[in-house]
């Protein structure tokens, strides 16, 4: 999948699910594989109930969305503060199709008066996906100043003007005048005008419209945003049936007559004497009438009688008509007219027909084409299609890493071995990971200590295997004896060694016992590592262990090296640290631009320290020519790119790295908790890089969450 177009409407009466949907169709008739997507639905169901948007694009293409989750079920994530949780769970939805479609059509949530959270969700959306955000706003009797206040304050939730994903907006529902006499172009109306609906547009109307738009909004001279579409206000597409009309309002049938097809093209309700309403009978009027008005019964039978073809009427206050009536109506019935009795009364039912909303229902395919067809010929497939055509940079958000780490994990099922066993955050860490199918976690640990505190903390052990380094530990004292004997280990040595879990947890893992071993929540990083060096040893290509932290930061995940285990690594060490780091990066689908940190930019400073992040990035350019490196960078140059236009203009890495390699383990160190505390981001790791099995050291104030992607990616890396 090359492309995410995620679309966002500026208010409740865009139309945003009619026009997502008419890009969709636009794209695929031009045989661009292209896929649809909403994964939230505002949309309340009964059990068992799908989603129009989901249903009608199944029905009517080879291609089946995946269900959408509740807002409910959003809020709730909301609520609780866990909005990365949600957008995981988006990004999974979204890319159940990924091999399927080079284009992925995303429907945002509609904004709402009374909640914060739509917008909210909107954004963290687009930037979960890396989506190219296409604004949608109704031009329905506003003035072009009105849509240029609407489309700012929309584009500011992402990122505003500036920001390179908003490519464009899509105008629905636009309204004009008709031309003068002297044949001068049609103005776009204003909130005061008196608006002459003009429905029937030629392409030269439609031009002079974009253009008055286009000259008038100054956000359309911007470079890369662009009018996508302009789709005019047109009552001739069809409307709701009155068999929606039914549904809605609970009602009951007198007579069901055509109610699948006549559609409601207005709504009147009667409240006047006969005399005075006879002009309202007429095509695809709705007839809303008190339940004793047998006049407006008959009337609307005659209209009928001679060809007039009424949408229906509604008759009010849940009276029964009398058989005489329904006699004298029936040849109207028998023509088709559809009569419906509701138990409310007419000011009630008008005003629930005003709350009725105007969109598709499932079952409604002949509205549905007809409407994305109309939406599709107004839209500059032209420009979306450029867009399709462009390699766009890779960038992979906090949300897309954390799905592929899981999605990869799920499909390892490897056995890691957790020496901490009794270890709060680590039990709560490897029942998640039990529960959402990431590992097989293994506890080390007194059974009784395990559970104890399991109980204290209130998680369920189920399916949890647990070891007992007690019960296990004398099987592994000649192995141990065996490896260590170029130390001349002796049996009490052993012995004493594999008192400390880490170290039994180790030769588990040297003897593929398990496939992996995290540690660290409460051991130094030394207490993981050492077992490792002298059981595991180093990877055949590799000078050093070393470290990476994944960051997740806001908007994309970056790599940080190493920040854990070199305290002071030469020229020649740092220059392996930045080709691990690189390959950790791409190996977890981030694309490695490395850029090696110092306090000085390119030729600007000097010194021992400037001159070793300079050696080492000449010997690892010289050890992997097709890597992208530079350095000496200042973090700001290598992460801005504002910054980077003016002190490494030239530089391929400058204000567009991914991976940060640090000169010493204090700077690295430092950086990273500076970073993770401060902007309360996820830091995952440390992953330990070059040895030959994987084990994973965690920082002693990891949180759950921490351990648990720590947990992942020791899968993951087991399975590399």
């Amino acid at each position: 999948m090359k492309h995410v177009f995620f679309l966002a409407a500026s208010g409740v009466e865009s139309g945003l699910t009619s026009i997502s949907q008419g890009v969709f169709r636009a794209l695929d008739r031009r045989g661009i594989r292209v896929g649809f997507c909403k994964p939230i639905s505002q949309e309340v169901f009964a059990e068992g109930e799908e989603d129009p948007s989901i249903s009608l694009v199944a029905k009517t293409t080879g291609f089946k969305p995946v269900a959408p989750l509740s807002l409910e079920v959003a809020e709730g994530y909301v609520r609780n503060d866990r909005m990365e949780d949600l957008m995981e769970q988006v990004v999974e939805k979204v890319r159940t199709h990924v091999d399927e479609v080079d284009v992925m059509i995303v429907e945002g949530l509609l904004p709402t008066e009374s909640q914060s959270f739509p917008s909210l969700i909107n954004r963290s959306v687009a930037t979960a996906l890396s989506a190219e955000v296409i604004l949608v706003n109704s031009m329905r009797g506003i003035t072009t100043k009105e849509l240029e206040d609407e489309l700012e304050t929309a584009a500011s939730l992402y990122g505003g003007w500036q920001s390179e994903n908003i490519i464009g907006c899509i105008l629905n529902k636009v309204q004009v005048s008709k031309p003068d006499q002297s044949g001068g172009a049609m103005p776009v109306h204003g909130a005061g005008d008196l608006i002459e609906k003009y429905e029937h547009l030629t392409g030269e109307d439609l031009k002079a419209i974009r253009e008055k738009i286009k000259s008038e909004c100054p956000m359309f001279a911007r470079k890369g945003f662009e009018l996508i579409g302009c789709v005019p206000w047109n009552t001739d597409l069809p409307s709701f049936r009155v068999s929606d009309v039914a549904r809605h309002l609970n009602a009951e049938f007198i007579n069901v007559g055509d109610s699948n097809t006549r559609r409601v093209k207005s709504v009147t309700l009667t409240a006047r004497h006969l005399q005075n309403i006879l002009h309202v009978f007429d095509p695809g009027r709705l007839i809303v009438a008190p339940g004793d008005r047998i006049d407006v019964m008959v009337t609307a039978a005659l209209a009928t009688m001679d060809k007039i073809p009424l949408a229906g009427l509604v008759l009010t206050g849940g009276l029964s008509l009398s058989d005489e009536v329904i006699e004298l109506c029936n040849p109207a019935f028998k023509k088709g007219l559809p009569v419906l009795r509701v138990e409310t009364d007419s000011f009630e039912t008008a005003t629930a027909l005003s709350r009725m909303r105007n969109y598709i229902p499932g079952d409604d395919i002949e509205r549905f084409n007809v409407t994305l067809d109309f939406v599709a010929r107004h839209l500059n497939v032209d420009a979306l299609q450029s867009r399709v055509e462009t390699d766009l940079p890779i960038r992979m958000s906090p949300a897309a890493f954390r799905h592929q780490i899981s999605k990869r994990a799920r499909k390892a099922q490897k056995r890691i071995i957790l020496p901490e066993g009794d270890e709060p955050r680590t039990i709560e860490a490897a029942v998640l990971c039990q529960a959402r199918g990431l590992a097989k976690c293994i506890l080390l640990g007194k059974p009784e200590d395990v559970k104890r505190v399991a109980g204290n903390i209130n998680v369920d052990l189920t399916g949890i295997e647990i070891i007992d380094p007690d019960a296990v530990r004398e099987r592994y004292v000649p192995m141990l004896m065996e490896m260590r004997k170029h130390k001349n280990m002796g049996e009490k040595e052993a012995r004493e060694a594999l008192e400390d879990t880490v170290m039994l947890g180790t030769i588990m893992l040297a003897l593929d016992e398990v496939d992996g071993l995290v540690s660290g929540a409460v051991h130094s990083s030394a207490n993981t590592i050492r077992p490792a060096l002298q059981l595991i040893k180093t990877a055949p290509d590799a000078k050093v262990v070393s470290s990476v932290f994944f960051m997740c930061l806001p908007d994309q995940v970056v790599v940080y090296g190493d920040c854990a285990v070199n305290p002071d690594p030469d020229a020649e060490s740092l220059a392996d640290i930045a080709i691990q780091s690189a390959a950790s990066a791409e190996s977890f689908g981030i694309p490695a631009r490395v850029a090696m940190i110092s306090y000085s930019t390119g030729q600007s400073g000097s010194g021992a320290g400037v001159d070793k992040v300079r050696e080492a990035t000449r010997l690892a350019k010289k050890a992997r020519p097709e890597l992208i490196i530079d350095g000496p960078l200042q973090y700001d140059a290598a992460s801005q790119m504002d910054v980077a236009r003016t002190k490494a203009p030239d530089s391929p890495v400058a204000g567009q790295a991914t991976v940060f390699v640090f000169p010493d383990l204090n700077t690295g160190n430092t950086t990273y908790k500076a970073v993770q505390r401060s902007a309360n981001v996820i830091s995952i790791g440390p992953m330990l890089q070059g040895l030959r099995k994987p084990v994973n050291d965690l920082s002693r104030g990891a949180w759950v969450d921490d351990i648990v992607y720590t947990i992942a990616i020791t899968a993951i890396q087991a399975d590399i």
